[in-house]
């Protein structure tokens, strides 16, 4: 069985967020933008994605 995967882009700064955003950008591994990162689609990924939605592009890969 194939896990899924998704991308997740860094598309603007976690400069002059709260503090709890930006450890949310750390613990996922983004740091630069435009930085492009694959991530296991799991319920607590989706969760961080969610909460720090306004600052990334979000696209799920699909193997066929």
């Amino acid at each position: 069985m194939e896990e899924k995967k998704i991308q997740i882009i860094l598309r603007k700064s976690g400069i002059g967020r709260p503090p709890k955003h930006r450890r949310t950008l750390m613990s996922l591994g983004l740091r630069k933008i435009n930085q492009v990162i694959l991530r296991r689609d799991t319920p607590e990924i989706r969760g961080m994605v969610r909460q720090i939605s306004h600052l990334v592009e979000v696209k799920e890969l699909s193997r066929n």
